[in-house]
């Protein structure tokens, strides 16, 4: 009776060991990009068209756009957010400095765009710790786009 006992503890610690031996060893899921996060294309598209949206609205940029072919501008920028935010798209623009060399843009017109895009994000319902985690990979950008003192 006592062996009995032994063999069945015995097979349920294998059995234990084996199951927990298998979790450990299966690959882990893969971690959830920024950009899985913040919807794909579909979210970006969204957070970009409300931030153009607003930025023509906006009295302290508007007249920085111009000039602009806004279809190009958007898709330059949903391809440039999903880039910046792990997803699998390339981005075919050319690069911030060239692209804003000669347009004399302030430290407060750049300030206000990114204003714009934090309350893209808000009314598209994008959580706070994802906007931080965007802002912070778009605010090197700065030195490359701000070329004018105010």
């Amino acid at each position: 009776m006592m062996r009995i006992r032994l063999l069945s503890c015995l097979t349920v610690f294998t059995l234990f060991f084996s199951m927990a031996q298998s979790a450990l060893t299966q690959e882990s899921p893969a971690a959830v990009t920024l950009y899985a996060e913040l919807g794909e294309n579909a979210g970006i598209s969204q957070i970009v068209d409300h931030m153009l949206a607003l930025a023509l609205q906006d009295a302290r940029i508007k007249d920085s756009f111009r000039d602009s072919n806004l279809k190009r501008l958007a898709s330059l920028l949903k391809e440039q957010f999903c880039v910046l935010s792990d997803g699998p798209c390339r981005y075919s623009g050319d690069g911030m400095k060239e692209t804003h060399e000669g347009l004399q843009i302030t430290s407060a017109q750049f300030n206000a765009l990114a204003e714009d895009l934090q309350i893209a994000m808000e009314q598209v319902g994008i959580a706070s710790r994802l906007q931080n985690r965007l802002i912070a990979r778009l605010a090197p950008m700065k030195r490359d786009i701000v070329h004018a003192r105010p």
